[in-house]
């Protein structure tokens, strides 16, 4: 896990060995990093030491063209730059388990390594869905149509989408031409979608679908990777976005309310830079172990594992360079909310 690689700081005084402190602390990073979905694919910057809570973000414009001809002998009036910003305030998360004096830290590595692994996937988990929910803001959405044979109908709102209304090849290929004509950059040539594995199960129905697998020889996979299609590449999560009922819609018509029982989908695609990332270079990340002899209590009863970090700021940078598609699909009457 980058944002992390070098900063982690162990708290104990307790019976835990320097070697174990380290040994736990790198559990917790390891069992973090392949929950890391979304970060993975977000532009990082640097928050020095003693830096504050605050991160700014610059943004650059383009230049217009070039297209007026040079006169010899005159030096032209050249291009200003424009600029604009971005701030974050950073948050902390964290959390702890307590164990009973019935186990000791001492004699069961196994019970504190199996509560620090769990405790990495956790705060991976959480590390993601902070971004997750900071890309969901963008405003540039698709709804998937609804298909019925040969004809389909239109449709403008998330409350409107039904079970006809899945993810295709086509609306893959429509969101990939829209990033492009907003000169959205690519990674290495392509664009990358995240997806649920519900809406994923449509998607691979689609003769043009091309599984990983086929093309893994020739390039490295993105963690989560499942295949390509027009240009973009999937990555397949369990925590995209499954949304449910948020009351009664803004038509105020029933006929949306009663059809948006069934679950939605979110599903991103996006260029590279369109999301940022903070990356704290000290004391992001704490694994913090307390024996039953320092806060165990008047008996010395309990001892405690956790962990803290701070958030990783996620914003989004270039709105042009994001969508969402919404959709339904086939297992939209039983998946739940997330």
């Amino acid at each position: 896990m980058q944002m992390f690689a070098g900063e982690m700081n162990t708290q104990t005084t307790g019976g835990l060995s320097a070697e174990m402190k380290t040994y736990y602390g790198m559990e917790l990073l390891e069992n973090a990093r392949p929950q890391l979905v979304h970060n993975q694919f977000a532009a990082t910057k640097g928050l020095p030491v003693g830096g504050g809570k605050t991160v700014e973000w610059r943004k650059f414009g383009a230049f217009d063209k070039a297209l007026t001809p040079l006169t010899e002998g005159v030096t032209p009036d050249g291009s200003g730059i424009s600029v604009s910003y971005i701030t974050k305030e950073l948050a902390q998360y964290g959390d702890y388990t307590t164990v009973s004096d019935m186990l000791d830290l001492t004699a069961i590595d196994d019970v504190v390594l199996e509560i620090t692994d769990r405790h990495g996937a956790n705060m991976g988990l959480t590390l993601d869905t902070v971004t997750r929910n900071e890309i969901q803001q963008g405003e540039q959405v698709i709804y998937a149509p609804r298909k019925d044979g040969n004809s389909s109908t239109e449709v403008v709102h998330r409350y409107a989408l039904d079970g006809q209304c899945k993810m295709t090849s086509e609306l893959v290929a429509k969101a990939a031409t829209q990033l492009k004509k907003m000169n959205a950059p690519t990674f290495d040539g392509k664009y990358v979608c995240i997806i649920h594995p519900s809406v994923a199960f449509d998607l691979r129905q689609d003769e043009a679908w091309i599984a990983a697998h086929q093309y893994a020889a020739a390039t490295e996979l993105f963690s989560g990777e499942i295949g390509e299609l027009h240009g973009v590449r999937f990555i397949e999560n369990v925590f995209a976005p499954v949304l449910g009922v948020a009351g009664e819609s803004a038509e105020g018509d029933d006929e949306y309310v009663n059809k948006s029982r069934s679950r939605t989908y979110a599903t991103y695609f996006f260029g590279k830079d369109s999301f940022g990332i903070i990356d704290p270079e000290g004391g992001a990340l704490e694994m913090i172990v307390h024996d039953k002899g320092e806060i165990g209590g008047p008996l010395n009863q309990f001892s405690t594992i956790g962990y803290k970090f701070e958030t990783n700021g996620a914003t989004i940078l270039y709105p042009e360079r994001l969508l969402r598609v919404m959709s339904c699909s086939s297992f939209s009457a039983s998946d739940e909310t997330n």
